[in-house]
């Protein structure tokens, strides 16, 4: 019970913070303080993604222990489409959240851009097959 209220929890905060990070996105990058926000926004949903795709693999029996092994067990069962894609966003968020660099963040700005088709889809995709 717990547990999938939990779930339940995690999948509201993934929702919202793409809805979050979508407004970012649509925001002018030539200011420093937007840049900050999108990266700082993006690594939430990327946080939620993976605690979220952890505590579902959970409910199927499937035990992942790290951001990394969580989206590679995904893929294994299908709910990610693009592993690549999925793991070069977790090696995005581990950098900008060891060292800052302004064209390292313009960088990752526009590596966001093109993620978050990616993002948005797994989760209308993970919804439809009643997963969320």
């Amino acid at each position: 019970m717990e547990e999938d209220r939990k779930l339940k929890q995690s999948v509201r905060n993934l929702e919202k913070s793409l809805l979050r990070l979508e407004e970012a996105l649509n925001d002018d990058h030539d200011n420093s303080l937007i840049v900050d926000g999108t990266i700082q926004r993006f690594e939430f949903t990327i946080e939620f993604y993976w605690k979220t795709l952890k505590g579902l693999l959970q409910a199927e029996g499937i035990e992942a222990k790290t951001p990394k092994e969580t989206l590679k067990e995904a893929f294994q069962v299908g709910w990610l489409e693009n592993e690549k894609a999925w793991l070069q966003m977790l090696r995005d968020r581990n950098e900008t959240s060891h060292a800052y660099n302004e064209e390292l963040a313009l960088q990752i700005v526009k590596n966001i851009q093109g993620y978050f088709p990616e993002m948005k889809q797994t989760f209308f995709n993970l919804r439809e097959k009643g997963k969320l």
